[in-house]
């Protein structure tokens, strides 16, 4: 039942900042609405009620002098006459109405008619007797006032229900000024947490391109300071990241005229088996520092996101992996849509294909591309292989820079441990991901996804 109601209420529950605010300044108002309208019903009933009391005391009252001052007789026809408020009847009777032996009348009741004002008036006034009961009917009060000559003026009062809402449009007019209230604070909220919404839209911006447009510095003193504080960040992220480019690049420059002057050096060993060794380290080496090269521009690339069928850019990856490798060419297969449009950086987007093709090629013996159709605006590309897979816990570990699983990825094969981090730099920077498992029946499956 805890479970239930934790997940319940965790449902109503708002995930944003602005739903959140939102609903508890319309809880807040809803409250305090509702606190005022019960105020004023309250207070709307109190005054009709004195009203009532008042009006019945006085029309009773006056009933009763102006039936002393006439015969007998004429009581009856006077009866008629008369001019009663809701609630309130009379009557001339031989006999009084008021049977005692029932329980008492509610004290309210007796209170509206005021009989203590019949005690204290002039003795030409006062009743010779007066009888209060309930007739046998609860929330009903039966006063019988018995003439000093004759007869009985019976008095039967029954108060009509309270009416909070004297107005027909009240309940209108506070439903419309409540929804006008919500709509304001709903509209104000908004307006208040937009800031938020941008600073969290600039971080993932930033996320997915270092060079982002810098937020505006506008708006209330708190938000302008957490722009200038962010943009200045965004600064220092720019600057290490080009700096560190400049130095990898330069490391790489320089290291180009050595390595080639210890090739022109090798090629005069005498002994083959060791200038055959040399010449393959340092192509190693050179083929690293391409690696590294590549890598940091991948995170700095500038290239500008157009339209392209993914299609084709699978098929044609497939294909150039075929030509490369022509012993595994029956093995490389697609399966997928024939057309399917997406934006994107098509030099970078080709670049992270071709390494989960490779990696697939390279170390499953296969590669088989499947493309989903686009689901809740996120495309699936799937690239699975059959070979030995990778222990469960270097799914993740395998994706930092440099990290080799020696299991399945030894040098022979030629790998620096950069093509899955450049992949999944490649994807993130267009706003997806890129993560292995092990398929079932054997074999790694790497999926990228990427909106379209």
């Amino acid at each position: 039942m805890r479970r239930f109601l934790r997940r319940w209420l965790g449902w109503l529950w708002p995930r944003s900042l602005a739903g959140r605010t939102a609903l508890v300044l319309l809880g807040g108002l809803t409250l305090v609405q509702v606190a005022g309208l019960t105020i004023h019903a309250l207070d709307r009933v109190d005054l009709q009620r004195f009203q009532q009391a008042r009006e019945i005391s006085q029309r009773a009252y006056g009933a009763w002098r102006s039936l002393l001052q006439v015969p007998p007789a004429q009581r009856p026809g006077l009866v008629e006459d008369l001019d009663m408020p809701p609630g309130l009847k009379i009557s001339v009777d031989a006999g009084p109405n008021a049977v005692p032996g029932f329980p008492p009348p509610p004290p309210s009741l007796v209170r509206l008619l005021r009989l203590d004002g019949l005690r204290h008036a002039p003795p030409r006034f006062r009743p010779r007797e007066v009888l209060i009961g309930t007739n046998g009917r609860p929330g009903r009060l039966v006063v019988s006032l018995r003439f000093p000559d004759q007869g009985w003026l019976n008095l039967r009062l029954e108060m009509p229900p309270p009416r909070p809402w004297h107005s027909e449009t009240f309940l209108f007019a506070f439903v419309l000024m409540t929804l006008a209230a919500g709509g304001l604070t709903l509209w104000a909220v908004r307006r208040l947490t937009r800031p938020v919404a941008a600073l969290a839209a600039a971080a993932d911006r930033l996320g997915r391109d270092v060079n982002a447009t810098p937020l505006p510095e506008s708006g209330p003193e708190e938000v302008a300071t957490a722009a200038r504080a962010f943009n200045t960040m965004a600064e220092r992220i720019r600057r290490f990241v080009g700096d560190r480019t400049q130095m990898l690049a330069a490391i790489g420059h320089d290291l180009k005229t050595p390595i080639t002057r210890l090739k022109l050096r090798a090629e005069f060993l005498d002994d083959e088996e060791q200038r055959r060794k040399m010449l393959a380290d340092l192509d190693e080496m050179e083929a690293m520092i391409a690696a590294t090269l590549a890598f940091a521009r991948d995170d700095s690339t500038r290239e500008p996101s157009v339209p392209v069928d993914l299609v084709s850019l699978c098929r044609t990856v497939l294909d150039e992996t075929a030509d490369a490798r022509p012993e595994f060419a029956d093995f490389i297969t697609y399966a997928g849509p024939e057309h399917l449009t997406v934006t994107a950086r098509p030099g970078s987007l080709k670049r992270a294909l071709a390494n989960l093709v490779g990696n697939a090629v390279a170390y499953g013996g296969s590669a088989m591309l499947r493309l989903s159709p686009p689901l809740g605006g996120i495309v699936r590309i799937a690239v699975e292989d059959d070979g030995p897979g990778v222990p469960e816990a270097d799914l993740e570990t395998v994706f930092q820079p440099f990290r080799r699983l020696e299991a399945s990825r030894n040098r022979e094969t030629g790998g620096t441990g950069l093509g899955l981090p450049i992949a999944r730099n490649i994807f993130r920077a267009h706003g997806g991901d890129v993560v292995l498992r092990n398929r079932p029946g054997g074999g790694l499956q790497a999926l990228a996804t990427m909106p379209v």
